[in-house]
């Protein structure tokens, strides 16, 4: 009887070697203002955490740019990491709207944006992001789209975004694989991994979306918004 060919996993598991290998190959050039401020974050301690990596920053920039972007949203700011490389993809005139609610945290963007010259395009509103997201004036329409903030709220942010997204808009989120902690065989006990899991399975099957789901990070989904 013939045996049953075992289908070929591809892919690199990432190790430090490799990570700092793609940092410094794979994630644009040096930058004094990215790098200090990644040092001053990491100062805050397991806070820290949270930033954004450098290897999803410039995937940030590039794909703002190559969408041609002209209005985009962040749901949760932290320390201003990936909102600055998503402005530095906006264009002159373009707009980025950054909603979060720590005001510590955001003093530390709100230096690092004017630094990196690009506090001209960025607007902040402090506050819980699921009520600064339902008293959003009628006239913000978003090419881009980044979610990073409380993973239970996620589903929450997707849905009152998609209204707000032209056509072939982008929504990316990040910590879709939630440190390993999902595609076991088990039940799933942290609520960070249970929530993204339930959304995964719903954005895989959503149709008003195309979506992938990456390894860049901690997994990042990306959803391609299609036509209305």
């Amino acid at each position: 009887m013939k045996t049953r060919a075992r289908p070929i996993l591809k892919y690199t598991p990432l190790n430090d070697r490799l990570f700092n290998y793609i940092c410094a190959w794979g994630a644009g050039r040096r930058d004094a203002t990215l790098e200090s401020l990644r040092a001053e974050t990491a100062a805050l301690g397991s806070d820290a955490q949270m930033q954004t990596g450098q290897d999803q920053g410039a995937f940030l920039t590039l794909l703002t740019a190559a969408i041609g972007a002209r209005a985009a949203i962040e749901v949760g700011t932290f320390t201003g990491y990936s909102s600055i490389c998503i402005a530095r993809g906006l264009p002159p005139g373009g707009r980025l709207l950054c909603l979060d609610a720590s005001r510590e945290w955001t003093d530390i963007a709100r230096r690092y944006w004017a630094r990196a010259g690009v506090d001209g395009k960025i607007e902040l509103r402090l506050g819980p992001a699921i009520e600064s997201l339902k008293k959003l004036e009628p006239k913000w329409r978003f090419d881009l789209a980044y979610i990073d903030a409380s993973k239970p709220e996620y589903d929450n942010y997707y849905e009152l975004l998609l209204p707000r997204m032209r056509a072939n808009g982008l929504i990316l989120l990040d910590n879709m694989l939630s440190r390993g902690r999902v595609g076991g065989k088990g039940p799933i006990r942290h609520p960070n991994a249970r929530a993204v899991d339930r959304l995964n399975r719903k954005l895989a099957r959503d149709k008003r979306v195309e979506s992938v789901l990456l390894s860049i990070g901690d997994g990042a989904r990306l959803c391609r918004v299609l036509g209305k």
